[in-house]
């Protein structure tokens, strides 16, 4: 093992952070995220400004879910995708870029360049079933979780709860 280069171990455990593949507004959708076999994350109500929803879909087999913040079903999500679910994947292909998103989904968009528009049409070509929100509570903590970040004053000094992450590229 060379200066500069990982083990195993340290390359296994530390999350790599990608840039965002085109800057986004989070107003809409504050929160997106590729995880646990989903596509999933937090999108904001049009109508009522405390209300959020839950939002996801299963890769594959594109089983969706949609509920608020807390746990009454979205009435748009009434056997196809509702607009919050649009909203997400669409927010999804700006973050992660469409090719990601497709390759993590299992979508075979059709041919050209794919975007948010021929996914959701592919996803829902294939008539997907709902699914239960029991996903929805993790989801949205990990959400609550990353919004407590963001009112901490800005430090350069490490923060004692992510401090057992190790140091990137350090030699022992």
């Amino acid at each position: 093992m060379g200066v500069g280069a990982l083990s195993v171990w340290e390359q296994s455990s530390t999350a790599r952070v990608m840039a965002p593949a085109r800057p986004r507004k989070l107003a809409k959708v504050p929160f997106v995220e590729l995880a646990d076999g989903r596509l999933q994350g937090v999108v904001s109500s049009g109508s009522d400004i405390g209300r959020v929803y839950v939002s996801s879909v299963a890769a594959r087999t594109y089983a969706f879910a949609c509920s608020t913040n807390n746990n009454r079903p979205c009435g748009g999500a009434r056997g196809m995708f509702c607009k919050h679910i649009q909203a997400l994947v669409a927010e999804a292909v700006l973050q992660y870029g469409a090719v990601r998103v497709a390759r993590y989904l299992a979508v075979e968009p059709p041919d050209g360049d794919p975007d948010a528009q021929a996914l959701t049409a592919a996803m829902t070509a294939t008539r997907p079933v709902k699914d239960d929100s029991s996903a929805a509570a993790q989801v949205f903590s990990r959400f609550l979780r990353h919004l407590a970040y963001l009112e901490l004053a800005p430090v350069t000094s490490p923060l004692p709860e992510m401090q057992w992450f190790p140091a990137t590229r350090a030699v022992a």
